[in-house]
């Protein structure tokens, strides 16, 4: 009998062969041909399955987000049955820093399509927005729900916070990336802001990821 197809899988690791050659060239430099020279299958293949460059990047770019989301888990994982909100947070912030291969390829890739989305139609069609505006508002929720509990300082501002701190995140993966600073001199910059926020520093932080 004839192998079985796994479709969704073989999409899955055409996507990851386009990040793959996206953190190596650029992602404004890739076609489909070197995604299926990466990926070791035909054009025709790639094709198949995509259509268009335009389709294959927007799925490699929910790929991307699938990736981090699974990263952020493993973190939380490692952190116990309930790390608290703070261990939550660092976990996040963390997760996104370009402290090895898989953050790495992460936040170039990701920061590669946000700049593409502002000259390419096909990108800036889609609701590229929308990924950031989840993370902001879970990390909002997260220092509400540390502020009932009583785990942030008096004055502290769970919207703005959020925004300061993916902000900050954003910024410090960039600065490691061009290697302007080492991946752990930017984490304990992110704990020295969270310390800021949080009552007692590490207190209801849960274990350090």
């Amino acid at each position: 009998m004839p192998k079985r197809v796994d479709h969704a899988e073989r999409r899955t690791e055409i996507a990851d062969a386009l990040l793959r050659v996206a953190a190596r060239r650029g992602l404004h430099a890739v076609g489909m041909r070197d995604v299926a020279a990466e990926a070791g299958v035909s054009l025709r293949l790639v094709q198949y399955y995509f259509e268009t460059k335009e389709k294959l990047l927007l799925h490699g770019l929910h790929r991307l987000a699938e990736r981090f989301g699974e990263r952020v888990a493993a973190r939380l994982g490692a952190a116990g049955d309930d790390p608290g909100p703070r261990a939550t947070i660092e976990a996040v912030l963390r997760a996104a820093l370009p402290a090895d291969e898989e953050s790495r390829t992460f936040h170039l890739v990701y920061t590669s399509y946000a700049v593409l989305s502002a000259t390419d139609p096909a990108l800036a069609s889609q609701p590229f927005i929308k990924n950031p505006d989840a993370a902001e508002g879970a990390v909002t929720g997260l220092l509400r729900q540390a502020a009932e509990r009583g785990l942030l300082r008096p004055g502290v501002d769970p919207e703005v916070e959020a925004v300061s701190l993916l902000a900050l995140s954003a910024g410090l993966g960039t600065s490691v990336l061009v290697g302007q600073r080492g991946p752990e001199e930017a984490a304990a910059v992110l704990g020295h802001h969270l310390d800021r926020i949080f009552r007692d520093g590490r207190a209801g932080a849960g274990t350090r990821t």
